[in-house]
């Protein structure tokens, strides 16, 4: 995904106001060989690119002052009511270098598993995202979790997904096997013992 950017001289908060209202945000650009640069983008472009799944997880090319370098979304600071963007933070990319992000998860086959299908439970999507290590050409958009087989009480784990190859996991602070995703029983829909049944054997799997 492309975006534009304009390298400014300006800092500060008087310097980031002004910008703001005159329809840019502040932004910065760090990381490699090179120092930290201070730059400033298009509000509505950012805005719209900001609202792009892909714009959060994958390798951008910033037309910079007529010269293109590849960059990585690191973080945005919004506006606390309005949806306005305050500023932006990316990271340069080296092609030889790994880097560390994190990727969104898509589930797949929800509706065709048999703990939808069979036990008429619901699926709970436990993570949303997923932080991985890679090189920039092995960065995915997104991993994909299918939950075709998944039985009713049971759960997804990480350990159940195969990763798209050049890419692993990176797990902080955390032991055993991840919860991706878990089967449990509608209130109300299921028997009280049968609820009682899936709920203690989803918390002793997530143990």
């Amino acid at each position: 995904m492309k975006f534009n950017a304009t390298s400014r001289s300006d800092k500060g908060t008087s310097a980031s106001r002004r910008l703001r209202h005159a329809g840019r945000v502040p932004a910065i650009v760090y990381g490699g060989k090179a120092d930290p640069l201070s730059i400033e983008l298009d509000h509505n472009e950012i805005f719209h690119a900001l609202r792009k799944e892909a714009f959060h997880a994958s390798i951008l090319d910033m037309e910079l002052d007529g010269k293109s370098q590849q960059v990585l979304l690191r973080a945005v600071q919004w506006h606390p009511y309005k949806q306005q963007v305050l500023h932006v933070d990316f990271q340069r990319v080296d092609a030889k270098q790994t880097i560390t992000t994190k990727v969104p998860l898509h589930y797949v086959n929800g509706e065709a598993s048999p703990a939808v299908k069979i036990h008429g439970q619901i699926i709970s999507h436990v993570m949303t995202e997923l932080e991985v290590t890679c090189l920039p050409a092995d960065l995915p958009q997104a991993i994909e979790v299918d939950l075709s087989e998944l039985e009713g009480g049971a759960n997804i784990y990480l350990s159940n997904i195969t990763l798209p190859a050049g890419v692993v996991h990176t797990v902080h602070g955390a032991e055993g096997d991840l919860v991706l995703a878990a089967a449990l029983a509608k209130r109300g829909g299921d028997t009280a013992e049968e609820a009682g049944d899936d709920a203690e054997g989803t918390q002793e799997a997530a143990e």
